[in-house]
């Protein structure tokens, strides 16, 4: 029995000696953007113990080994912003991609907001879409779809998607939110861009998130109760699992990401879970701690069973906390009736500002808007300090609405304000003696306080209260 079970063996490995041939990870393809300046990983399958050679036509060589199962990883170094190059990988057989170009390469991911693309969807439009789709044409900025895949385990590929070339038949299918960001950046610093977008609508922020993560941090996911048979977008560690995970660890500069609506009925889970899930994105692609750019959720009409501002808070904090975040605000875009606001141009460049000022340290650009700092109370009013307001405060419509004030019996009534030498001065005269102040903490509000620069502010509130 044990011959029989040997010779079986040596069968098995004789057959996949004899088919096995040398392949990529499926991020890998032609018209792909690697980071610049950087070692990037290249990885892929092939006989095992076989030896693959690697060269890119920038000038740069790599060599490796496969192991026992056929798997093989490596890193090369890129130089400089450039190409077309070619990327040759000489194993068992050759694998040559083309028009490779050495650029900026940014993962975009979320829920449906970070998936709409460029040409609308359900009916929703993206504003200006046609004209920008009319003139996408642009060698330099290029898209890699990853196609939806769930996964109760990590695993090791794609489930498919192809690196394409913007062009007006291209782009219309591109994330809207990530062709705005991936276009500014590449006309602002003149390198190639490439966006990875992975993203899947109505989904929660753990199914994002790792197994080991959630084991480790989120007892109550429960994740041995998952099961095939109820598998869906928002088991817990899905689309980590099947969206995420086969990417790890090409090259990025770091990360954008659109989510939150899908967690609005637990904010205080939801800001720990983010955090964690920032975290974990960073120490398995093992690049440091990159840049994470997220966008806070715009005001719309939910339930009255909920309030969304908690959520919006749950963001707020996390940028406030955690290092190398940013976020842009939507208070002033977001549409009553439609959760998914038509206005992604600014969004994306509200991203873009973050990366442009943090990331790529191009001084003199504004990239936040008003950040509540502190509170003074003096007689009857309440004083209000911000940050990220370095030329003062402002209101389009000269007034500004969306703020509540309330004395020690917690009650808040609506508040009259007045920008006073760059601080805000916010009373009722009702309220004799201010205890708290609250600014658009609804799950709608039409946002009517900016900087100077343009960018609004994130609603907040300066009390703990419960409700």
């Amino acid at each position: 029995m044990k011959k029989n079970k040997f010779v079986t063996f040596l069968f098995f490995v004789a057959c996949l000696t004899m088919t096995a041939q040398t392949k990529l990870a499926d991020i890998f393809g032609n018209h792909m953007v690697l980071q610049r300046e950087s070692d990037v990983a290249v990885w892929g399958t092939d006989k095992p113990n076989a030896i693959i050679n690697i060269e890119g036509s920038w000038g740069q060589k790599a060599k490796t080994t496969t192991d026992n199962n056929g798997h093989w990883q490596t890193k090369i170094k890129t130089t400089i912003a450039g190409g077309p190059y070619k990327l040759t990988v000489l194993g068992s057989k050759k694998v040559v991609l083309e028009d490779v170009l050495l650029g900026e390469v940014w993962l975009c991911s979320g829920q449906s907001n970070m998936e709409m693309p460029l040409r609308g969807f359900q009916g929703q439009p993206v504003n200006g879409n046609n004209d920008f789709i009319l003139k996408s044409t642009n060698s330099q900025l290029r898209f890699f779809a990853v196609k939806r895949q769930l996964a109760l385990t990590p695993q090791e590929n794609l489930a498919g998607g192809d690196w394409e070339i913007s062009s007006p038949a291209t782009a219309p299918d591109c994330s809207a939110v990530a062709y705005f960001y991936g276009k500014m950046l590449q006309e602002t610093l003149q390198v190639p861009v490439g966006l990875i977008t992975s993203s899947w609508g109505g989904t929660v922020a753990q199914a994002w998130t790792s197994p080991e993560t959630l084991r480790k941090d989120f007892p109550e996911f429960n994740l041995t109760a998952n099961t095939k048979e109820n598998l869906n977008q928002n088991t817990p560690t899905a689309l980590y699992n099947g969206m995420i995970h086969p990417l790890i660890p090409f090259g990025i500069k770091g990360v954008i990401w659109y989510q939150g609506e899908g967690n609005r009925s637990k904010p205080e889970q939801y800001a720990r879970l983010f955090p964690a899930l920032i975290t974990n994105w960073r120490a398995d692609f093992k690049q440091g701690d990159f840049p994470f750019y997220f966008v806070q959720i715009a005001p719309f009409v939910y339930s009255k069973n909920e309030n969304a501002s908690f959520l919006r808070e749950a963001q707020l904090k996390t940028m406030l906390t955690t290092k190398n975040t940013g976020m842009a605000v939507t208070m002033d875009i977001g549409e009553e009736y439609s959760i998914h606001p038509a206005e992604k141009q600014k969004v994306g460049e509200r991203l873009g500002y973050w990366a442009l000022a943090k990331t790529y340290e191009i001084k003199g650009i504004q990239y936040s808007g008003p950040i509540y700092k502190s509170m003074e109370v003096k007689e009857s009013k309440a004083l209000l300090s911000f940050e990220y307001a370095p030329s003062g405060l402002f209101s389009k419509d000269k007034k500004i609405e969306g703020f509540e004030i309330a004395g020690e019996d917690k009650v808040f009534y609506p508040a009259s304000v007045k920008i006073v030498k760059g601080q805000l001065e916010v009373w009722n005269d009702i309220v004799l003696k201010p205890v708290a102040v609250r600014y658009g903490w609804l799950n709608y509000i039409q946002g009517s306080l900016f900087n100077t620069f343009g960018l609004p502010a994130s609603s907040f509130r300066t009390d703990t209260w419960d409700k």
